[in-house]
């Protein structure tokens, strides 16, 4: 064989190999094993339905199940849980989440994809293999919430994080209160606060 098409042949191997040897960006806990909402929860209750919130997660805690600093990334997790009791099925999809601190800013919710990027460029992780970040992508999108499915009687409890953003993508500082605001929940003519603790 020539030494062009030797070279192209090594590279291929090489790149199949890569790929085929991918892993997530990092080694995130399987969701299966999430243990049970705690039992120090804040609960709301309101027209046919339960919302729990638990406390929030330490830096320890975001590290063994993400193996990432979520806080230092400037994304805040809040693990959140509906349970449907009665009436007619609760539509998810038009739900708004909002997180607002002492200084009445507003925390923007994040998709999967949008907190992934901000735990890459947090960690200086910018050159990586595709495949890699997409299986870390796969993982971490296990643990947000499913807004788009209705609760009702046939499946009546939806539970997994919702995933919020400091206003100025700086850490999470851990002083100062902030709290939980929920609109366009059902047909609740307020919206729902929860002080986050």
């Amino acid at each position: 064989m020539a030494p062009r098409p030797i070279a192209l042949v090594s590279i291929l191997a090489v790149c199949f190999f890569c790929t085929s040897c991918a892993t997530s960006l990092f080694k995130v806990k399987p969701a299966v094993e999430l243990p049970a909402m705690p039992s120090a929860t804040h609960n709301v209750e309101a027209d046919g339905f339960v919302i729990r919130v638990a406390p929030l997660l330490t830096d320890e805690e975001t590290q063994q199940l993400f193996e990432a600093n979520l806080p230092v990334a400037g994304v805040l997790p809040i693990r959140i849980e509906f349970n449907f009791q009665s009436g007619a099925p609760i539509e998810l999809k038009r739900v708004r989440c909002e997180v607002h601190d002492s200084q009445n800013r507003i925390w923007k919710l994040l998709s999967t994809k949008q907190a992934v990027s901000r735990i890459m460029k947090a960690n200086g992780i910018f050159a990586y293999n595709p495949y890699s970040k997409k299986q870390f992508e796969q993982d971490f999108g296990a643990y947000a919430i499913d807004l788009k499915t209705p609760l009702d009687s046939t499946q009546p409890q939806r539970r997994g994080f919702l995933f919020f953003q400091t206003p100025d993508k700086r850490p999470v500082n851990g002083g100062g209160d902030l709290t939980l605001v929920i609109k366009k929940l059902s047909n609740l003519p307020t919206p729902i606060t929860i002080l986050l603790k």
